[in-house]
This record gives structure tokens, sequence and C-alpha cells, in this order.
């Protein structure tokens, strides 16, 4: 019997009307298909149903990586390796489908690293993400809501995001304490010319360090009062961070960038 490790969020998923609407989410026939955190291979199983060209899993956890082999074929690769340290765009030339149901305590971490390290070009075509209704929430969050904040400003940059569901505890084994929700993210054909997006994590968590105070401290902690700035995009120091658009903060990280230079 394989027991979940807590030590790697693990959270296995057992429900097949969950994992039929996972897999129907996006096309997978004759497509290059990474799953990330397999697991004991439920949904990795109804994905090869469906007859990828190439299926790639990253496993960290050892005995669960040497299991997965009694249930795969030619057309998978298995890596029984550390997805933040693994490197994603070196997998193919061809864009790639990802699934994913993410250790929650990293899952974070995973989105945020793959969007800081995007370049130009894509090395996906789609990810489908599953995530703990809390970070889920922030992921999607609009301006002027309280979930609204770094996580928002940073995914909607580079990627368009379409909430699927939300999903139940007793979908998975063990059981989580909270709902997950899967998410499906494609990517951004326009967006805003940063050219570090460590400097627009940077704005972001000068800014929302303190979100429940006005702009007036991390703007002039960022740009020493700049009057200029301040008139071109007409801001009201007396808001509060999560009252910006996202336009306005990829705005003022190339500002920033301009400056630095």
């Amino acid at each position: 019997m394989i027991r979940a490790k807590k030590s790697l969020g693990q959270n296995f998923l057992i429900d097949s009307d969950i994992i039929s609407k996972i897999v129907n989410t996006v096309s997978i026939t004759d497509n290059e298909i990474l799953e990330v955190g397999p697991g004991t291979g439920n949904l990795t199983k109804e994905i090869l149903k469906n007859n990828p060209s190439k299926m790639y899993l990253v496993e960290k956890d050892n005995f669960l990586a040497e299991s997965l082999k009694e249930i795969i074929d030619e057309r998978v690769i298995i890596f029984n390796e550390d997805i933040l340290k693994f490197d994603t765009s070196s997998l193919s030339k061809n864009k790639i489908v990802v699934f994913g149901n993410l250790p929650y305590n990293i899952s974070t971490e995973i989105l945020s690293t793959w969007i800081v390290n995007l370049k130009k070009n894509y090395w996906f075509s789609d990810l489908i993400l599953m995530f703990q209704k809390e970070v889920a929430d922030r992921i999607i969050a609009q301006f002027n809501t309280s979930a609204y904040g770094r996580l928002s400003i940073l995914a909607n940059w580079r990627l368009n995001i379409n909430k699927i569901c939300d999903i139940a505890p007793e979908s998975f084994s063990p059981r989580p304490k909270i709902q997950s929700t899967l998410i499906h993210f494609t990517p951004k054909k326009n967006f805003a010319d940063i050219k570090d997006p460590l400097n627009l994590e940077k704005i972001t968590r000068v800014f929302f360090s303190h979100r429940r105070k006005m702009l007036k401290k991390p703007f002039n902690q960022i740009f020493n009062g700049n009057n200029d700035l301040l008139n071109k995009f007409n801001l009201d120091l007396n808001l509060r961070p999560q009252n910006l658009d996202f336009d306005t903060y990829y705005k003022l990280t190339i500002e920033y960038e301009k400056l630095r230079s």
C-alpha cells in the first residue's frame, strides 16, 4: 500500500469524474505531455488512453517513481527529480501540454519559477494545474479585491487564466482539509515588455509589503517621489496597493527599469 508523504505535500487524486474533467480540458492526442507529480498514476493512465505522442513524468518520490514503471509504455519517460530544479524548457522542441496536481507546499513557487524563467517563446501550449483553493483565488483575483496581490499580477503578466472548477477534499486520498481548484493557463501573445521579471517581483513586493497602507510610502521608496511619474500615470498616492490594476504595475516596472539603465 502506498502511503502519502506529508513532507512532499502528497494528496493522490482518486475521483474518476474529476480525472475525466482534467483530461478533457485540452486535446491530448498526438501532443507531448508533461505531468508533474503523477503520484500513483491515476491521471497518467487516463492521459495515455488519449494517445499522446510522448509523455514525461517528473516525480520526486523515489518509491513512486519506481512504481510508475509498471503502468508506462514506450511513449513515457520518467524523471525521478525535483520539479523546482528540473529544466522543463529543454524537454522538447515542441510545445508541451502540462498537467499537475501540484504539492500544496510548493505550488506557488513552481508557478512563479516557471513565469520568471519564461523566454519570449513559450515552452508549453497549456498548463492545467491544481492548487489549494486559497492560492487559486489569489491567482485569479482582480484588482480592488482582497485576494489581489503579487501572485495575481505575476501570473497575469504572461498568462491567460481560466478557472475550470473547485474540487472537494473527498476527491483525494488522503483527504486534505481544504478545497482545491483546477486552473487552465495559456500563453499571452501580447504582454508588457518587462526586461527582467525579477523587477516585477521587486515592485510588487515593496508595494504589497504593507497592503493596507497607502501608496505614498512604497512609491517614494522606489521612485523617490518622482512627480513626473505621478503625473504620467495620474497616480493617487492615497490609494492602496490593491487599487492599482495589472497594467499600472507592469508600467511602473518598465519605468523602474528605465531609471536603472
